[in-house]
């Protein structure tokens, strides 16, 4: 072999050498969370619903005050549904008035808005306030801890239970940082209008001003949720938000040792996910991915799409590394309507599979009249025939 010619191959190889040490040195698609300290904690994309950083996540706790994020879920409900105005007056019961902990400072006998009191339990975390709004719901602590329950079923929040709606202490009353994180993602996605209230530092009420008790809201301007919480069971608690160029992270940490703690270590959690993580959006809902022909129809091909957004979380740099897959049957043939479901769609990345949903028809292929059905099968019985093996 000529010398240049072994020169070059062996240029060729220190190279692929070198470029396949880069490869080696990627970070690896499952990264360690940070060592937070609490006695439970989770860290979740809210797009995606991924799951970035997590550790005794699925252990039942006293959730303290973060019960009210449901307390409140439930009375933005039953405004949808037109069943509670925010102007509709509530009168304010003895039991109410004097429901210890924090406190709103509403006085018994006075009739208080339900946008007030909506208020003083998001910014003010009122015990009192969530009393009086679960009186006027359902009638009792009680029957309104039945109606948690049910919403924590449906949202998925298997290892939940409720007995009232302030989270002061009970042996039977408890949650999980999973659970919790879930029903924040449920309050953000479905009621955007109340998440807002989440983000205000102040409410005065009564001549009384009070501060948002999540100081987060101080220290992060990305921040702009959700709740703290405090018995001497829980320990110190906080459910955080925060957004940052289109991606919106949700951290859960239960029994911390102080505020400063919860503060510092949803800090520690929020900061490793948008460091280490990015969320992009790869098809948009009802978008083509590609068009197959089509047999028997009025159309000779059918484009073919999601009928939701396709978005996925990965680590940084990885993004161009994922490599779509998309099956469908060989033979494509009418009458089809459309979102009918024709094939798959995988995304992989590093052999893993991060996505999989549902390849569907975008629009209608009637059925095509007798001739054209007629040419359309001697086609395929010739390329059956005579056709590639």
């Amino acid at each position: 072999m000529p010398r240049a010619s072994i020169l070059n191959s062996l240029v060729a190889f220190i190279l692929l050498t070198v470029f396949a040490g880069f490869s080696v040195a990627q970070k690896p698609l499952t990264l360690p969370p940070p060592n937070i300290q609490a006695t439970s904690f989770i860290l979740l994309d809210a797009k995606t619903n991924k799951v970035l950083a997590e550790e005794n996540s699925d252990e039942r706790k006293a959730p303290a005050s973060l019960t009210k994020i449901m307390t409140g879920y439930l009375v933005e409900q039953e405004i949808n549904l037109g069943r509670l105005g925010v102007e509709e007056e509530v009168q304010i019961s003895v039991n109410a008035w004097r429901t210890g902990g924090s406190k709103m400072f509403i006085r018994e006998g006075t009739r208080v808005t339900v946008e007030d009191l909506l208020k003083g339990v998001i910014i003010q975390s009122g015990n009192d306030a969530s009393v009086a709004l679960a009186e006027h719901i359902a009638g009792s602590e009680f029957d309104f801890a039945g109606l948690m329950n049910e919403q924590a079923k449906a949202l998925g929040m298997n290892d939940t239970n409720f007995e009232n709606p302030t989270g002061l202490p009970n042996d039977n009353h408890y949650s999980t940082a999973t659970d919790l994180a879930k029903l924040t993602r449920a309050l953000i996605n479905d009621h955007p209008q109340q998440y807002e209230l989440y983000s205000e530092k102040r409410f005065k009420y009564n001549d009384i001003d009070q501060p948002n008790r999540n100081k987060l809201l101080w220290r992060d301007r990305s921040v702009d949720g959700v709740k703290t919480g405090y018995t001497q069971d829980a320990g110190y608690c906080l459910v955080a938000s925060a957004e940052r160029d289109g991606m919106r992270l949700i951290s859960v940490v239960l029994g911390t040792a102080s505020d400063e703690a919860r503060l510092r270590e949803s800090q520690k959690l929020l900061s490793f996910g948008f460091r280490n993580f990015e969320t992009q959006t790869l098809y948009e809902a009802n978008s083509e991915l590609r068009a197959e022909p089509v047999f028997y129809g009025t159309l000779e091909s059918v484009g073919l799409g999601v009928v939701e957004e396709v978005a996925v979380t990965v680590p940084r740099g990885y993004y161009k590394d994922i490599q779509a897959e998309i099956s469908v049957p060989t033979q494509l043939e009418a009458p089809l309507v459309a979102g009918q479901v024709v094939g798959q769609l995988k995304l992989v990345l590093a052999d893993e599979v991060i996505y999989e949903g549902e390849v569907v028809t975008l629009v209608d292929v009637p059925e095509a009249g007798v001739v054209s059905r007629l040419g359309d099968f001697v086609f395929l019985l010739f390329e059956s025939m005579f056709g590639d093996d």
